[in-house]
């Protein structure tokens, strides 16, 4: 599949190592528009309207997610470029949007291309940018939402709302407050690393909990989490668990 995008970094070497990579190794991509100007690259969404767009997040004036929030119906694909930065990284993963970090790995970018080119024929993007837009504009972490891929596409849900993920087979069953679980093809360890720095805590290599949903502990080496789910906590996880329980 062949798509247009357009490149927005306040860097020009960035810029130009970004275009050169793509142009080596992602033939499929052809670029239709290039700025260091964040109002220009604005203009330039609105004007050539590509599928993709390549988004540097810390820009001066204005920020990529800056840009992003002043389009009216953001329906191009996302790959945000950042230098390490947990919040942008955290807000970005939550949605399920592709982003690199700088200096950019060329096998990390052919990846995420094609992941990028996946959802573009999917359709998925103005559903995920709306929620990125909207988790940016909440506070409190245990309002926001995470996206959910699973076997009937994507699920939009309140985080607060998971009682705890249950991995297995390579799978992973969110288990809810007042409704039924969902089933991801991802592994357990992709809502580890999702949630792990949150109030979310990996008791079991199978189980990771809402900590703000227990209501008990038993000295026998269990936890009791709402609606009476009983899991095991590993024996190697107990000392840890327990003084993070105590903070």
């Amino acid at each position: 599949m062949e798509i247009t995008a357009i490149l927005i970094d306040d860097e020009r070497k960035a810029l130009a190592i970004l275009k050169n990579k793509l142009e080596r190794l992602c033939p499929n991509v052809t670029i239709i528009g290039e700025t260091q100007d964040p109002e220009e690259g604005l203009e330039l969404i609105n004007t050539l309207q590509p599928q993709l767009v390549f988004l540097d997040v810390a820009m001066p004036i204005m920020s990529g997610f800056d840009i992003l929030s002043k389009i009216a119906s953001p329906k191009f694909e996302i790959i945000f470029a950042t230098a390490f930065d947990d919040y942008a990284i955290e807000a970005i993963k939550h949605c399920a949007i592709g982003y690199l970090v700088k200096p950019i790995d060329n096998e990390d970018l052919v990846i995420t291309v094609n992941k990028a080119i996946k959802n573009i024929e999917e359709k998925t993007a103005l559903e995920k940018n709306k929620l990125l837009i909207e988790n940016l504009g909440i506070h409190t972490f245990q309002k926001k939402k995470i996206v959910i891929p699973s076997q009937q596409g994507l699920e939009f849900v309140e985080i607060n709302k998971i009682i705890f993920c249950e991995g297995t087979d390579g799978y992973t069953k969110i288990h809810f407050i007042d409704d039924k679980p969902i089933l991801s093809s991802y592994s357990i360890g992709h809502f580890f690393k999702l949630l792990e720095n949150q109030d979310f805590y990996l008791i079991h290599k199978s189980y990771l909990i809402n900590v703000d949903c227990i209501e008990k502990y038993l000295n026998e080496g269990y936890v009791v989490l709402n609606q009476n789910h009983k899991l095991p906590v590993s024996r190697n996880r107990r000392s840890d668990f327990l003084s993070s329980l105590k903070k």
